[in-house]
């Protein structure tokens, strides 16, 4: 009871069951079952317990039923069976989020979409190809191998693709290939009643377009409260010729951080470029058993061609030395550098083995470059004067960063602590002309800060347009609004 009201996370921390607010019509799940098969729709508690949350620590909210769907036409079926009833429906993908997007506060049906896994109209001409919910980003890259391309947003988990998309999913590749939203060309999106809608229309994956409101981007964060997105078309990128990536030590975080800036400034064109503090370094080091040094820590990596990284490279060891930090060789073969980016990918396991038997409260917020020095050095002094155990992890080249709180949720005091710093750090990020997330998403427990971030107007904005598509609050409900 008491992390429930310190930290208001959906009454409470946990993955105990909750209860629907009403039970589901009669006749519905029969109705369900002849869409989608009668094993392909469950009410096994232990299956709705399994669909009642994600990787947060958001109470868990199970569903009253979880329908499998096996094709589009039958998320259509589906969702006009549910809307007819007036009955809630979450999208469920891998159920890798952070924010309790999965959650489903108000009992009802949930979709998960796992067997859609279509990979189709893949066009290396044009850089494009169209997956279904069920297709992970490991999954496309595997169907990808021997083509020369790749599709580089890399969140760390091997979510679902249209998962990554209905979240606006980042990663440590963003600096260079950007976030999900501009790599989504295409979405193919069942709306609430179970009419169907192509937001660029059907077949289209042009690179660019001014032809009407941009309704693709529209969808492409809206975290499953507009419509279920059965599939996505996305930009792929040609697989560099050469890689180098290395890890570099420095003196201060304030030093770590300000080289990112000058890197950037100096348009040095790194593909990825992560901060560790030496809490998160020390974690990381001893939890994937490498020797680095216990101090503030850039991991770095650039693509290009071979001319062109030997100068990349010379650049970004003269602006590291600059600013007091060192630099060891640079690993350019395949698996020396999967084991930097393991131990990185690593972080969440490796901040929880700091205290063990504890739980973990993954931040998320995200300032302009300008203003990031000066908002990581005062988190990292609020960190240390509130007495948490919070170590320091961002893809600094975007401004976004994460502090992984480690704490002991019936320690009232501490959980208030942890309660009290997550809703600074929001705020500090506002305050800088920042975001409270950068790429985790609203979900259910950045309502409030969504209301400070956009003020009045743009929360009545953002209502009238879910009104507009879902004018029962069907999908999703309970969530960003």
């Amino acid at each position: 009871m008491a992390l429930r009201r310190v930290l208001g996370l959906a009454e409470a921390v946990g993955r105990r069951g909750c209860c629907s607010k009403r039970p589901l019509p009669p006749g519905l799940l029969e109705a369900l079952r002849d869409v989608a098969g009668s094993p392909n729709v469950s009410t096994a508690a232990a299956v709705c317990q399994q669909h009642g949350h994600d990787e947060s620590m958001h109470r868990c909210a199970p569903p009253d039923a979880v329908v499998w769907p096996q094709d589009v036409a039958q998320v259509q079926e589906l969702a006009a069976l549910c809307h007819r009833h007036r009955v809630p429906m979450v999208p469920f993908g891998t159920g890798t989020g952070l924010e309790g997007g999965v959650n489903a506060v108000q009992g009802g049906v949930c979709f998960d979409l796992s067997r859609m896994a279509a990979i189709s109209e893949l066009s290396l001409e044009d850089f494009s190809v169209a997956v279904e919910p069920g297709v992970t980003r490991k999954a496309l890259n595997s169907h990808l191998r021997g083509t020369g391309l790749w599709f580089p947003v890399d969140p760390g988990a091997d979510a679902s693709l249209c998962g990554m998309a209905a979240t606006g999913a980042s990663g440590t590749n963003a600096v260079r290939y950007g976030t999900m939203r501009p790599n989504v060309l295409n979405l193919r999106v069942v709306l609430p009643d179970g009419s169907l809608l192509h937001t660029a229309g059907p077949g289209r994956h042009a690179r660019k377009s001014a032809a009407g409101y941009d309704l693709t981007s529209l969808f492409v964060g809206s975290e499953g409260t507009l419509g279920f997105l059965t599939q996505a078309t996305l930009r792929l990128h040609p697989l560099p010729e050469a890689v180098a990536a290395t890890v570099c030590s420095f003196p201060s975080v304030q030093a770590a951080v300000a080289c990112t800036v000058q890197v950037l400034q100096a348009a040095v064109p790194v593909a990825r470029i992560e901060l560790l503090d030496e809490v998160m370094v020390g974690a990381c080091s001893r939890y994937s058993r490498l020797e680095l040094p216990e101090a503030a820590t850039l991991f770095l990596e650039l693509h290009g061609s071979q001319q062109g990284l030997a100068e990349q490279q010379q650049q970004a060891e003269e602006l590291v030395r600059l600013h007091g930090g060192s630099i060891p060789a640079w690993a350019r073969a395949q698996e020396e550098r999967e084991q930097l980016w393991s131990a990185r990918h690593s972080a969440w396991f490796a901040a929880l083995a700091l205290r063990p038997g504890c739980q973990g409260y993954s931040t998320d917020v995200c300032v302009p470059i300008s203003r990031l020095p000066g908002v990581v050095v005062e988190t990292q002094r609020d960190l240390r004067d509130s007495g948490l155990t919070g170590p320091m992890v961002g893809h600094v080249g975007d401004g976004n960063f994460h502090c992984i709180l480690v704490f002991r949720p019936e320690d009232t005091d501490e959980a208030q602590r942890v309660h009290d710093f997550a809703e600074r750090l929001g705020r500090r990020a506002l305050a800088a002309g920042g975001t409270c997330t950068g790429e985790h998403g609203v979900g259910l427990g950045k309502r409030a800060l969504l209301r400070e971030e956009l003020g009045p107007q743009g929360l009545d904005t953002m209502r009238r347009i879910k009104a507009a598509l879902d004018p029962h609050h069907l999908m999703n409900p309970g969530k960003v609004l």
